[in-house]
Parts: C-alpha cells; structure tokens; sequence
C-alpha cells in the first residue's frame, strides 16, 4: 500500500442496470478502500459498443449516487482512451509481448485454452485477425485479501486478445493500462474474473518493463451471487435490477451476504433509513477477514427464479 493510503475502484460495464451482485462488489471494494482512509474511483468500460445499452451509464451512476457511495474524482470513460490504448499497444508490441494471430475462436473452441499456433509467427498463407498478449509462462501467485493464497500457472492459460478482430479494445489490455494510469493500489472485484488476474499481472509486468515501473496492486475476489439453479447472476441473465428506493435494505442484505456483524448500531442505521450514512458506517465497521470465498445462492434475483 502506498504512503498516501490504497486507491480502490469500481469499473462496471454500460449492457445494463445494477443488480444484486453488482452491489455487493461495490460495497466490498468501496469498504475496502474507505476503511483504510483510501480514495475510491468510478470506471465505465464502454469498450463494447454493440452490448451497450443506451442510457445505461448514467443510470448506473444514478443508481450509485442513490446507494450513498461518494467517489473521488471524474469518472473515467473508457471510450475516451483509445489513443492511450494505442499507445500502450505499441510499446508491448515493441518489447515483444504482443503478437499478430491470424485464428478465430471457433478454430481451438475444442480445447481448453488457446493453443498458441500464432506464436511464433503467422502460419503461411494466412493472415493477421487479431493481436494477441504473449503470457510469461510463469507461476503468478497473490495474497488474496478474501480468499488467501491464490496461485496460477500461466502456461496453461493461452495467450489473450488485446485488440479484437472486430476491432475493439480487448477488456484485459484496457483494464491494466486504466489501473496503472489512475494509480488504482487495490482491485476488489466478483471470483467470476479471478482467472483474468495472472494474465493481467503478467501484463502489469510488461508494461511496467516498456513504460515504467509500477507496483502490481493487490487483489481480492469476493463470492458471486447464483440463482438456486447455480445461474451467475448477471446483466446478461437479466438478474432483476436494484432499485434506489429499497436502498437501506439492500445494502443490509449486501452487508450481512459479506460476511460482516449485525451489530446493533448497525440495525439503528438501517432503520435510519440513509443510504449515505449506512455507506459510511459500513466503511468504519468493515471487516475483510469475514468475507465468505464459497458461492451464494439466492432465490427471486435470477430470471429462472422468476419464470
């Protein structure tokens, strides 16, 4: 952690409302930070213009504000970086951790991974689609703030897309290079993204090599929310949305889903009734250790709950 106290973030995708899920990362990587005296920055990811959905970001952030969490600074749009993503590109590329792929996905969709066919150059007669991050191949290990110890082989992984063959920014290029440039010390997110994280501290590292070094944050992985099917609840799974006006309570049932004590000043804030101040109290109360690491299965948030 750096000497002027951890900065957090919460980076959600424009393809829909905030659900259920959705708040609970936000608290925890909100607490995370607060209860450290850290800031806590807003990211929008619109980086996928044909999932989008319109109107969808300034809910969000509507929806955030009405929750009680105050963040620091401008919220940053991903849609305005793409020339910094060029840039960060190129100094991969120059350093050798990129490479031209000339493979669509449907081509490995058997195997488990990429298998690499492009790694050592395009095969004859065929041509570049996409470019792709070299992975190291090393074992890359963290101390999970929730979870403990993590540890994941990169070898086994496949080497990633930077820049899509539609075009598009890549999540994972896009991510780091954001993370590096806002300072961001911790990331706190849902375990659905825990296998992205070896790739993306290899990358770290690659880019700390080609434009300066930085320290790798820390990372922590809360549990998903699923449906009593075992359903991700998610945008995509049209998971119901979160309504500002049920704001207190959810926030308890995010609270006590996190693992955390149902004191009784807690209950007194509650029935307070003020988003705000719940979010404040929350960040002096927290308490990482008690996170769960198992997944949580709930009933009536998921669209086959609801059939």
């Amino acid at each position: 952690m750096l000497a002027g106290g951890p900065i957090g973030r919460f980076a959600p995708s424009p393809t829909g409302r905030l659900h259920l899920g959705s708040l609970l990362a936000a608290v925890a990587s909100y607490c995370q930070a607060r209860s450290k005296l850290g800031k806590w920055l807003v990211r929008i990811e619109d980086l996928d213009p044909p999932r989008e959905m319109p109107g969808a970001a300034d809910d969000i952030l509507r929806t955030l504000e009405g929750f009680g969490f105050q963040w620091d600074g401008e919220v940053l749009f991903q849609s305005s970086r793409h020339d910094r993503y060029a840039e960060a590109l190129a100094a991969l590329k120059q350093g050798g951790h990129v490479y031209p792929c000339a493979c669509s996905r449907k081509e490995w969709s058997h195997l488990p991974a990429y298998p690499g066919t492009c790694r050592n150059g395009l095969p004859a007669r065929r041509e570049r689609k996409l470019d792709r991050f070299r992975l190291s191949g090393r074992l890359q290990s963290w101390p999970d703030c929730f979870r403990g110890e993590e540890r994941f082989d990169t070898a086994t992984m496949g080497d990633f897309p930077v820049l899509r063959a539609d075009g598009y920014w890549a999540y994972q290029l896009a991510v780091v290079v954001d993370d590096r440039d806002q300072g961001v010390t911790e990331v706190v997110r849902g375990a659905d993204l825990i296998d992205s994280t070896p790739g993306q501290m290899d990358m770290w590292s690659a880019l700390s090599t080609q434009e300066g070094a930085k320290p790798i944050p820390e990372y922590g992985h809360v549990p998903i929310l699923q449906t009593l099917s075992g359903q991700k609840l998610s945008k995509q799974t049209l998971a119901r949305p979160i309504q500002v006006e049920e704001a207190s309570a959810l926030l308890d049932q995010v609270w006590r889903l996190l693992g955390q004590s149902d004191s009784e000043v807690w209950k007194e804030a509650v029935n307070r009734g003020d988003p705000q101040h719940l979010m404040s109290l929350a960040a002096r109360l927290w308490m990482p250790e008690r996170v769960p690491s198992n997944p949580i299965q709930l009933q009536g948030w998921g669209q086959d709950d609801r059939l």
